[in-house]
């Protein structure tokens, strides 16, 4: 008996979770079944239809809602025509297939290159031969790198007139690059006229991107490498020192030229100042002589005899006075007359180098008419005058 029990409990079935859920399905189908059985009239075929369609509508007028992020612009077409440009913010446009959005970034700084191939690498390896060897005005050929920088300034001039704006830029900027080079020469190019090709550049660019309404600004033009080719980089580079040594040269007699010349004008200066000094001492003296001589001339014409002796009294009188004299008498003659002349002026205090431009005067002994004094004897008695 036990053992039929046993086999009682062997033969249980265990529940399983399967069954369980095809159980509870059957009761939701049945359920479900049964309240659109009671409800037909409610959901007939034309409403749900209806409902579908309107929920579709509903999705359809909610898929034209779209954002604009700050610094992009809305580019509306309807049927492939430009519509308008909206500003960042919500906004809603007829869904597709009646109109589409572009958005179009306006700050974004954009670049192209031309002569190379990397910006942030410059070097042999990304050199383009085709693009970069310019040739100038000298007839010289050099190697250019040229960076362009830009955004976008009219979102719907960019997706519309220029089919692709980017290389249509690219083409531009190496023709106006050619033809600005290939009319300066090559120092100019390579030295100081950097600055000035690359505002001639960015100008030219800019009238070209504007006339095609490509709807793009210009930023800035680098001018990121330009050298000649390396069969003469020695000569170009023995060019720029000798260049660079004319310079310092030139700097080194300018400052000496500063230095020298104010000295020179100081100098100048006080010549002229002493000429004019001269010449006002020189023309003061003459006046002074003219005046004396017309005063003169007015007391020759009143008694001219008196004046012409008066005169040579006061011309003798100043000859005398600078000379040495000797005075002699005239009567008694001596075949031999003695003069120790060394020794006479040793005891006057003179001596002969004092007196070599004053040379001593002989009187006779009857010059005492013309103010001289009379000596004794054979005395040779010399006198100076007063000074």
């Amino acid at each position: 008996m036990s053992s039929e029990k046993h086999n009682t409990s062997k033969q249980t079935p265990q529940p399983d979770w399967r069954l369980e859920i095809d159980k509870y399905w059957k009761q939701v189908s049945e359920k479900t079944g049964d309240f659109f059985n009671d409800h037909k009239s409610m959901f007939s075929a034309g409403k749900v239809a209806s409902a579908v369609g309107g929920t579709l509508a509903v999705v359809w007028l909610a898929s034209g809602f779209y954002i604009v992020d700050q610094g992009n612009r809305g580019v509306v077409t309807r049927f492939g025509a430009y519509s308008e440009t909206t500003m960042p913010g919500p906004n809603w446009h007829i869904p597709v297939p009646f109109e589409n959005v572009a958005i179009v970034n306006v700050e974004q700084q954009r670049f192209i290159e031309v002569g190379y191939t990397d910006s942030s690498r410059i070097n042999k390896s990304s050199l383009i031969p085709q693009e970069s060897l310019m040739l100038t005005a000298d007839e010289n050929i050099i190697a250019v790198r040229l960076a362009v920088q830009y955004q976008i300034n009219n979102a719907r001039d960019y997706l519309f007139n220029v089919k692709n704006n980017e290389n249509t830029l690219k083409q531009l900027t190496e023709s106006v690059e050619r033809a600005v080079i290939g009319r300066n020469s090559m120092d100019f190019v390579l030295t100081e006229g950097r600055s000035q090709i690359v505002a001639e550049i960015k100008e030219q660019i800019q009238a070209g991107m504007d006339e095609y309404k490509t709807g793009i600004s210009i930023a800035s033009v680098n001018l990121q490498d330009a050298q000649p080719p390396e069969e003469v980089q020695g000569a170009f580079e023995d060019a720029i020192r000798a260049r660079e040594d004319k310079q310092r040269l030139i700097n080194e007699a300018e400052a000496y030229a500063n230095e020298v010349i104010p000295k020179a004008r100081g100098a100048a200066s006080r010549i002229i100042q002493e000429a004019e000094a001269y010449e006002a001492e020189k023309i003061a003296k003459a006046k002074g002589e003219t005046e004396r001589f017309d005063q003169l001339l007015v007391e020759y014409e009143k008694s001219p005899a008196i004046t012409r002796k008066r005169l040579y009294l006061e011309a003798k009188e100043k000859l005398y006075s600078s000379t040495n004299k000797v005075m002699l008498e005239a009567e008694q003659t001596n075949p031999m007359l003695y003069m120790p002349m060394p020794q006479t002026f040793q005891q006057h205090g003179s001596s002969p180098a004092a007196s070599n431009d004053a040379e001593p005067t002989v009187e006779p002994h009857n010059a005492d008419k013309n103010g001289m004094r009379k000596t004794s004897g054979n005395e040779l008695r010399p006198s100076r005058s007063k000074q």
